[in-house]
């Protein structure tokens, strides 16, 4: 394993290829890890996903959450007059499956920038037309992570990032992380979490220790199976290596039992259950990324 991941270090070195870090770890602790900038808290952009996802498991399993409730139950005030009769289909599964049935890539991080959607993303996703039925197709969005953030919001009667404080982040040992809200200060459950990479990484060290972290369950084993198990089939027309079936929030990966949290530019945390490995990387904004796609298929192929 030493020397596999050794040689990847050498050919960014080599290559030149964009990457700031690269760490394997197992359940327990990090095994080999490597920066070749600064350490220091990024952007991990849509690895935030996998921790909204986490956050609707943990509040599934106290009770007050399911993957049926409805989006427009939840918020029956931002609904526009006469409003399509398909939004009340959409549910909290659907949404975290990327088929709410919008169909369309919503206050992605450029739109959210430029102030689409602002200041009111919820009346202003349930104003948006419904185009196919909801939980009939993929199309990645990350409104529809934020719309699901909400409902966890609204389920567990606190924001995002302060139940995420309570059951996951104090217990990790990794503080509260700075987090991009939305204008009406909502964390966004899409993207815009910071963390360093030995942080980072701690999400996939949990899930595969299947929910336990030092002696504490954390998240139920039993939503750990479903959210990294393949919900929806993904479009695969560029025929990427990758792109193989997506879970709640999490995306599956091309190696045996594999799955990972992927972040805009590769900020990405793979787990390998078969091998007890979690292999993280984070990478900056500017780059090739698709040679660091390949580099690192070949890491995790021969670990």
């Amino acid at each position: 394993m030493e020397k596999q991941f050794y040689s990847f270090v050498q050919k960014v070195y080599e290559k030149r290829l964009g990457v700031e870090a690269v760490a394997v770890a197992d359940t327990e602790r990090i095994l080999l890890e490597h920066h070749f900038t600064p350490d220091k808290a990024r952007n991990i952009y849509s690895h935030t996903k996998s921790y909204m996802s986490t956050a609707a498991g943990i509040a599934i399993s106290e009770g007050k959450l399911s993957l049926e409730d409805k989006l427009a139950d939840f918020f029956p005030g931002s609904l526009p007059k006469n409003p399509q009769p398909e939004l009340f289909d959409i549910t909290l599964r659907h949404l975290l499956t990327m088929s709410s049935g919008f169909h369309h890539a919503y206050l992605m991080n450029a739109d959210r920038r430029a102030g689409v959607g602002a200041p009111d993303y919820m009346s202003y996703m349930l104003s948006r037309k419904v185009e196919v039925k909801p939980g009939s197709a993929f199309v990645y969005s990350t409104a529809d992570s934020i719309l699901a953030g909400r409902m966890i919001e609204k389920a567990v009667g606190m924001r995002l990032s302060a139940y995420l404080y309570e059951k996951l982040f104090r217990h990790l040992g990794q503080g509260f992380p700075m987090w991009e809200n939305d204008p009406e200060g909502h964390p966004i459950g899409g993207g815009g979490m910071f963390m360093k990479l030995s942080d980072m990484m701690k999400l996939g060290q949990l899930y595969l220790a299947n929910g336990k972290w030092q002696g504490s369950q954390l998240v139920e084993p039993a939503w750990i199976r479903e959210a990294v198990s393949c919900q929806i089939e993904t479009p695969n027309e560029k025929k990427d290596k990758w792109v193989c079936g997506y879970g709640y929030q999490f995306w599956l990966s091309p190696y045996p039992g594999s799955y990972r949290a992927d972040g805009a530019y590769g900020q990405i945390t793979t787990v390998l259950p078969q091998k007890g490995l979690t292999v993280a990387v984070q990478c900056p904004e500017e780059g090739n990324f698709e040679q660091v796609k390949e580099a690192l298929h070949e890491l995790m192929t021969e670990l």
